[in-house]
């Protein structure tokens, strides 16, 4: 079971009291992976609508031999850091065919999720008996100073699933910098990119027919009942998804169903709600190749090999230090 610092739930109950402050009101995304969190987007990984994994699996699978042989480029072993982990599914199919071209790797999944990374480590350690495994669980952005030191070797850092996608355009530029300075010239990153498509396909993404995407926001609520004291009661709030093409963005939203006061006992305080107010939950920044290029040179790195797959839905991106 997930626990939490001291210095987490501060920032947590921090994070809520300025969110639900703010007018509109929001609340952070990132603290959408609890366990049970964690295993809610799982499940929207498996439906029918959530076509992202999907055509990024088929990318490492139709052309997995190219971009092992970018990421070892020559280099008999390698440090391979996922930012983001989750299951590791996609990962594995490129740590199969590098232990196959006989390539040391150390592999250090990153994820918020404690359940995630225990499970993530016992499947590896069972498929990959001689993979060296090294998980840590916690806020990716403060793993980063750590990734200034450490073996030598290559660093391969996998940032997949679209992950990028979750943040706004000066948040994923500021993200790109901390990160570029934490890396040599040696190494490279490895990007999962949504590209625009029809609005249709992508409001379905997030507006699933089972619910499951609507339960995954909502659990959010739940974890500040639990953890801070909240007081919400879920069935008073609708979970809501909308696409703007012209920004390229999904948006998520919680809408309060009526008026309503919630109390936040760690917060020592009291919300107030309107009838149909909503709550900003999550972007899901969609890419153009002209706006991916753009980040990449604004961010200090200079564009690798591209990998689509076939319908031109989803984009993996080699970024190298430029």
């Amino acid at each position: 079971m997930q626990t939490s610092t001291t210095a987490e739930m501060s920032q947590f109950a921090e994070d809520v009291l300025k969110g639900l402050s703010a007018s509109p009101k929001y609340l952070s995304s990132r603290y959408f992976y609890d366990d049970e969190g964690s295993r809610l987007f799982q499940a929207i990984m498996d439906l029918p609508e959530y076509y992202l994994t999907r055509a990024e699996m088929r990318v490492f699978e139709m052309q997995g031999d190219s971009i092992c042989d970018v990421i070892a480029d020559g280099h008999d072993s390698i440090d391979i850091v996922e930012l983001g982990a989750g299951d590791g599914s996609k990962t594995a199919v490129l740590i199969d065919r590098l232990l196959r071209l006989g390539i040391g790797i150390t592999y250090s999944p990153i994820d918020i999720s404690q359940g995630a990374n225990d499970e993530l480590a016992t499947r590896f350690a069972a498929r990959f008996p001689t993979l060296d495994i090294k998980p840590h669980t916690g806020d990716y952005f403060r793993v980063l100073e750590g990734l200034r030191s450490g073996s030598g070797r290559r660093k391969v850092i996998l940032f997949l699933g679209s992950n990028i996608g979750n943040f706004g355009s000066s948040q994923a530029l500021a993200f790109f910098r901390e990160l570029r300075a934490a890396m040599e010239p040696s190494d490279m990153l490895l990007i999962g990119f949504d590209l625009q498509k029809d609005p249709r396909k992508i409001v379905a993404a997030y507006d699933d027919s089972a619910g499951v995407t609507a339960r995954f926001n909502l659990n959010l609520l739940r974890r500040i009942n639990r953890e801070l004291g909240g007081d919400f009661d879920l069935a008073k709030f609708s979970h809501y998804a909308q696409y703007r093409p012209i920004e390229c963005a999904a948006r998520s939203f919680l809408i309060s169903r009526e008026r309503q006061t919630v109390e936040i006992a760690a917060l020592g305080r009291k919300f107030e709600f309107d009838a149909w107010e909503a709550v900003f939950m999550e972007i899901s920044q969609k890419y153009t190749r002209a706006m991916i290029a753009d980040l990449a040179s604004e961010s200090g790195f200079k564009l690798g090999p591209e990998f689509l797959d076939e319908e031109d839905l989803f984009l993996d991106s080699v970024w190298l230090p430029n």
